[in-house]
């Protein structure tokens, strides 16, 4: 048996990436990535600094809930500071005060959340900015270059992501750029060098069409430069609209055609539910902002399912949110406190729900590792299943194409 020992926050001697898979139950994975700001045990959730921070949280608190890594999105620091002014600071590192593993997202979901304010073609993505209208042009080369300057553990490559529901034609169109894109993104890490500090990983499009997300899975993994791979791989363009079944059918295709040595990451996807089913299908890497952003909202994970914390239930409540958690919050107050925050429009009251939900995912995420560690994850699984109750599918729907026709997407 593997020993699972805690990360350390400091440097690791390594200079390069790398990854090694430890153990397998079935097919899910326990593995671990060194990286130049310390060693990343998987499955791991990294926690969403879009723009350098936690919304609401210190590098302290976050790291207290169990983080080994979090998210910062290149498209949002490229309009603001700049990458210019955050390598001026010592890279995302030293600007945000965060001493583990960074991961960088190109900025093609963002670019795609836009809507109307972008325009794609072969060479990139043209879009006019959120926060002052000016017009910016985002291509593969710029991408890959604003990441290394930002000085990020692990990048990506430009993709085009595509939303739920548009042809097969569209989704088809959107891939070939995202290959050629990939390219393109491959031979400018190689060629800057970067490739000796920072990984790049290349990502699988196809929408939910299986025969197309088989020809990506083939053309990324088996796209090389100058002797130089991707350095693992991630599964695009999900959780757009699509539904659970289509979702999790389409990580079992793709992961399953990965190669095993290298990480599996699935973007943008966070609910309990998706990473426990995503684990059993051979995920390693996961982000979401969704468990800050409910927390947000008063919603908490609790291990029957999503709470509200805002209803009156809670007002008389003595104890915690949830018996048995170690959280911050959970350990100092009782779900009273929260209710009354939250009412009061406190602004403690979001900080604690956030706090919360970030560890009961960081928990599950380790709780997940050890199962697997001991051949035990099945078991775990239904357990999980026999407890907890998500919310509603068809609310959920709803929810999300609210967010897109809200984008003009």
């Amino acid at each position: 048996m593997v020993d699972d020992t805690t990360p350390g926050a400091d440097k690791t001697d390594a200079a390069a990436f790398s990854f090694r898979l430890l153990h397998s139950d079935t097919t899910a994975r326990a593995g671990e990535m060194v990286t130049p700001h310390g060693t990343v045990h998987t499955p791991v959730f990294s926690a969403v600094a879009t723009q350098g921070s936690v919304k609401g949280l210190t590098p302290e608190e976050v790291l207290a809930a169990g983080a080994e890594m979090v998210l910062s999105n290149a498209y949002h620091l490229y309009l603001r500071p700049g990458v210019d002014a955050v390598d001026s600071f010592g890279g995302l590192h030293g600007f945000m005060g965060w001493p583990r593993p960074v991961l960088t997202d190109s900025g093609g979901f963002q670019a795609f959340s836009m809507g109307a304010l972008r325009k794609v073609d072969d060479r990139g993505i043209r879009f006019r900015s959120h926060i002052d209208g000016s017009e910016h042009m985002m291509t593969p080369e710029m991408a890959v270059e604003n990441q290394r300057i930002l000085g990020a553990d692990i990048i990506m490559c430009l993709d085009q992501c595509i939303a739920y529901g548009e042809t097969r034609e569209q989704v088809h169109r959107a891939m070939d750029r995202t290959h050629r894109w990939a390219e393109q993104c491959l031979q400018t890490h190689r060629r800057s060098g970067a490739d000796e500090k920072q990984a790049l990983f290349g990502i699988v499009q196809g929408g939910t069409f299986p025969d197309l997300r088989e020809e990506s899975t083939g053309y990324i993994t088996g796209l090389e430069f100058d002797g130089l791979e991707f350095d693992g791989y991630a599964i695009g363009g999900l959780a757009v609209g699509e539904n659970k079944e289509q979702m999790y059918a389409t990580v079992e295709q793709v992961a399953a055609k990965l190669p095993a040595n290298k990480p599996r990451y699935l973007m943008g996807v966070g609910s309990p539910e998706d990473l426990v089913e995503s684990v059993a299908r051979g995920v390693d890497m996961f982000d979401c902002v969704l468990p800050t952003r409910v927390a947000r909202n008063g919603a908490l994970f609790t291990r029957s399912g999503r709470v509200d914390i805002t209803k009156r239930r809670f007002a008389d409540q003595p104890g915690p949110v949830e018996e048995g958690c170690d959280c911050y919050a959970c350990q100092r107050f009782p779900a009273g406190y929260l209710w009354h925050l939250f009412r009061a429009k406190e602004m403690l009251g979001p900080r604690l729900a956030s706090i919360h939900n970030l560890r009961f995912i960081f928990r599950l995420m380790g709780e997940m590792r050890e199962a697997i560690l001991e051949d035990r994850f099945e078991r775990f699984r239904q357990d999980f299943w026999n407890a907890y109750r998500p919310t509603d599918e068809k609310a959920r729907q709803q929810q999300k194409e609210q967010w897109l026709k809200a984008r003009g997407i």
